[in-house]
């Protein structure tokens, strides 16, 4: 029986008693025990009644067991579906019954998201880096498991991307969608056995499990696997490692510690970022600083990687380089007619890379891939004559903060409840160690009064933190066209979006 993405990228591992998981605590993860840790997971999985083509929606903190749970899931053909860790319970709900999953696994100490699986109709069970309910039963199961007999073409994650409407769609990723652009990465970055990567990226996201961990599966190398951006655990372990993929802001507050140098950096061969635009002037410090030219790339949760900068070659700053070999990249216009060479439009990918659709909306489907398979990033950009993609802007508003996607559209619906509130508008500003961050600008209701402490604490209550304005502008009016459509450009000119 075949299962081509348990088979590419953890199959190939058995009873290897190399290293994969550096811990901070110094411990070592094998990959074959990996594999046996995976295993009785999937066993575990079954226990809660979990099967094939099943849904297991999982918030926990990073930690081995829940890479581990991936694989389990890849073994016995559920779906993956890793949610942030800073979503409230409020926001869980949506994803576990949008989703229909048979199980979510939480954190142990997030008591109440046993009510958000009760009310879905899912199973709950916990998981930790000390243990939980998942784990305790793992341990007692079988370290080998029969694997479930898969095809390319069959769904293997589920990774939820908002949109301006304010609700969620479930984007589908099919084996052969992960594993393509895992091998092209792994080849076009030169990844082999002898690697050893510097992982302090959050596994809910496309760029720390489906870019960094599924390269080194393939590649057969090693992870630093830290829990989070730890400025002391970088430096102490760079020296041993030879990459590390990171957000602008790894690199930010690298270039902030003096310790970070050319000694420091003499083992390293390569320094990927992704997730938010890299300054100019970053990459001007980073290579004066070390010598290493920061290589930049582009993807979406729909579409894993869709371009990079060249491994050898020229890496331009302020470009994401190139289409990658598998990729077919176009500029259009609104009407998806491709644009002139060097004339700013909608970019749009077709390849492997590119997911399957959103869950359970055919129509917004639809509406982003069109007939012929191109899909509508929304984001802007333009192709210079070289081939190399400059992203000029975004449509839709997103702000990216800390590379994660925030959209104002969500804020605006918890602001535009809290009282004294009339209307609101979120954008963007410009922030030196996350990018972006949001600033509500709120228009006061005639005769009443905003209570900005109010306000702050209840969409703390609703939203993650990331997600938070960290600004507030009170206004008489928004800025509007001739349609009554609220002018955000107008916004950015005032409040230095």
């Amino acid at each position: 029986m075949t299962n081509p993405l348990y088979d590419t990228l953890f199959a190939p591992h058995a009873g290897r008693q190399t290293p994969f998981l550096h811990l901070p605590d110094g411990e070592v993860i094998t990959h074959a025990a990996f594999l046996r840790r995976a295993a009785q997971l999937a066993h575990a999985l079954a226990a809660f009644g979990v099967a094939t083509g099943d849904r297991v929606a999982v918030q926990v903190e990073k930690c081995p067991d829940m890479l581990a749970l991936y694989a389990a899931c890849a073994q016995s053909g559920a779906i993956f579906l890793p949610l942030n860790t800073a979503y409230t319970a409020a926001e869980l709900s949506y994803f576990v019954e949008d989703s229909g999953a048979a199980l979510l696994v939480g954190d142990p100490a997030r008591p109440d998201l046993a009510d958000v699986a009760s009310k879905a109709g899912a199973a709950f069970a916990t998981l930790s880096g000390a243990g939980g309910s998942l784990s305790d039963i793992a341990d007692d199961q079988s370290d080998s498991y029969e694997t479930v007999e898969r095809g390319a073409d069959d769904l293997a994650a589920f990774l939820y991307t908002s949109g301006t409407t304010g609700r969620s769609k479930g984007a589908m990723l099919s084996q052969g969608n992960l594993i393509s652009n895992a091998q092209t990465l792994t080849d076009l970055w030169r990844f082999t056995a002898d690697d050893v990567l510097l992982h302090a990226l959050p596994i809910f996201h496309t760029h720390g499990l489906f870019v960094a961990s599924n390269v080194m599966l393939i590649a057969g190398g090693a992870m630093v696997f830290l829990p989070k951006l730890d400025i002391d655990a970088l430096i102490d372990w760079m020296p041993r490692a030879t990459a590390m993929m990171g957000v602008p802001t790894f690199y930010t507050r690298l270039l902030d510690d003096d310790r970070f140098d050319r000694d420091l950096t003499a083992n390293m061969r390569l320094f990927i970022s992704g997730s938010a635009p890299l300054l100019a002037e970053t990459h001007r410090q980073f290579e004066g600083r070390t010598g290493h030219r920061i290589l930049e790339r582009y993807g979406m949760t729909e579409t894993n990687m869709s371009t990079s900068n060249p491994y050898d070659g020229d890496r331009r700053a302020g470009t994401v380089g190139l289409p990658l070999p598998d990729v077919e990249l176009r500029v259009c216009d609104a009407q998806g007619t491709e644009l002139p060479q060097g004339e700013t439009g909608t970019i749009e990918v077709r390849g492997p890379n590119v997911f399957y659709g959103y869950w359970n909306m055919p129509e917004k489907t639809a509406e982003e891939i069109r007939p012929d398979g191109f899909f509508i990033t929304g984001d802007l950009g333009v192709q210079d004559a070289d081939g190399y993609v400059t992203i000029v802007g975004r449509g839709k508003d997103l702000i990216i903060s800390g590379g994660y996607n925030v959209y104002p559209k969500e804020i605006e619906l918890v602001l535009d409840e809290q009282p004294g509130v009339l209307e609101s508008a979120v954008i963007g500003v410009p922030h030196a160690d996350l990018g972006e961050v949001p600033l509500a600008v709120l228009v006061q209701a005639p005769g009443d009064r905003i209570d900005l402490e109010a306000v702050q604490a209840a969409v703390a209550g609703a939203l993650a933190r990331f997600k938070q304005p960290r600004h507030y502008e009170i206004v008489t009016e928004l800025p509007r066209n001739t349609m009554g459509k609220v002018q955000k450009n107008a916004l950015r000119e005032v409040f230095g979006g």
